[in-house]
């Protein structure tokens, strides 16, 4: 996958025999799968996919791609993640940031003493969490305000104030 590239869905499965197909979304922007979208994919001969309708469904999104007209076709779609361009995602708020963008910043706690790296950014129903690499193993710090005072993105830096006991290893 080019590294310029993130993916915002992936193909489940064909659905029906007119060449639907059903898309998990990978993306908070609704309308990323509206008609006309056009995706990228990562097959090994990458083809562009353009969105000719779509719907909701109980298991993502039941979406039909120009040119896909039967469920031959729709079946050969089984696996394949749909990519766009760092450039085309939303603007983002203030105080949120991309979980990719997060990864390789250094945690330091509110003392400045240096914690560990962000090794992945772990989704959760409830929060996300920092998944830090420390040199006495991996720990996790859930991702919200009380415990991540500030995250600094010109120093590389997210700072932590966890309570007594959270990052005993």
């Amino acid at each position: 996958m080019d590294p310029r590239s993130i993916k915002v869905g992936y193909i489940r499965r064909a659905h029906g025999v007119k060449g639907a197909v059903v898309v998990r979304p990978l993306t908070d922007d609704p309308d990323r799968f509206s008609g006309g979208s056009s995706f990228a994919t990562d097959r090994a001969d990458p083809v562009r996919l353009t969105v000719s309708s779509v719907q909701p469904h109980k298991d993502g999104l039941l979406i039909a791609f120009e040119g896909v007209g039967s469920r031959d076709a729709a079946e050969t779609l089984r696996g394949i993640s749909l990519l766009i361009e760092r450039s085309q995602r939303r603007q983002l708020g203030p105080d949120e940031y991309w979980p990719d963008e997060l990864v390789g910043l250094r945690v330091v706690d509110v003392d400045g003493f240096e914690l560990g790296t962000v090794s992945a950014v772990v989704e959760g129903s409830a929060q996300d969490r920092l998944q830090v690499a420390s040199p006495d193993g991996q720990f996790e710090i859930p991702f919200v305000a009380a415990l991540v005072t500030e995250v600094d993105m010109d120093d590389r830096r997210v700072v932590v104030d966890p309570p007594a006991g959270l990052l005993d290893l």
